[in-house]
């Protein structure tokens, strides 16, 4: 399965759910749902297993597909990441099965408590600047390349990548198995993480800055 496909289904409630599965072209073990109405909006949640689940009735009930090791909630998607390559149009449509089974139940997909047990963004941003001075910006500085913290929103975090990252065509290996692990390893807390820079060009249409 190569292309997106797209689930519907007429909820109880008499509205219709989309389900979109969208293998990555990339990573052949993570797969993008994305989900109309949307599973948790305004928030971002990342689970690294099973065991860190608790807070997320969805979370939990895709855990119990044993295929999957990891996940991000976040607005209207769930990434999930497994630990071999799967044939995502069967394990897809199973995984678009449970998302609609838990919108359909009408409870939220994450737990209010989540979203108030977490730092402020100003919290988040000082400890990701301090690990990217510290441990991301001399690794990446190897390279050539360098990483700049542009935004925290809530609690996701939006990175720029220059120097000799920018139009790297292994840029989205560093990101994804370098500063990304790094971060999840140090920040649990943080949801999602966002390379923002436009590696065809100069330009960073991916992103735009809070108004004044």
């Amino acid at each position: 399965m190569s292309e997106a496909v797209t689930h519907s289904w007429r909820a109880k409630d008499g509205s219709r759910i989309r389900v979109t599965i969208e293998p990555s072209h990339v990573y052949s073990n993570v797969c993008r749902f994305s989900v109309e109405p949307a599973l948790y909006p305004d928030g971002a949640l990342h689970v690294p297993g099973k065991r860190k689940a608790a807070s997320s009735p969805l979370a939990q009930k895709l855990f119990e597909i044993q295929e999957v090791t990891e996940l991000l909630i976040a607005g209207n998607s769930v990434t999930v990441t497994t630990a071999e390559a799967p044939d995502w149009e069967e394990l897809g449509a199973r995984l678009a099965s449970t998302i609609r089974e838990q919108l359909d139940s009408g409870t939220p997909s994450v737990s209010a408590e989540h979203k108030s047990s977490l730092p402020p963004a100003e919290v988040i941003r000082e400890k990701v600047q301090k690990l990217i001075g510290t441990a991301i910006a001399p690794a990446v500085a190897s390279h050539g390349g360098r990483v700049t913290l542009l935004d925290v929103r809530g609690n996701n975090v939006y990175l720029e990548f220059g120097g000799g990252c920018q139009g790297c065509g292994m840029a989205h290996v560093t990101l994804k198995y370098g500063v990304e692990r790094l971060i999840r390893e140090h920040i649990p807390e943080v949801g999602e993480i966002l390379d923002t820079t436009d590696h065809a060009g100069g330009t960073n249409p991916y992103y735009s800055p809070p108004p004044q």
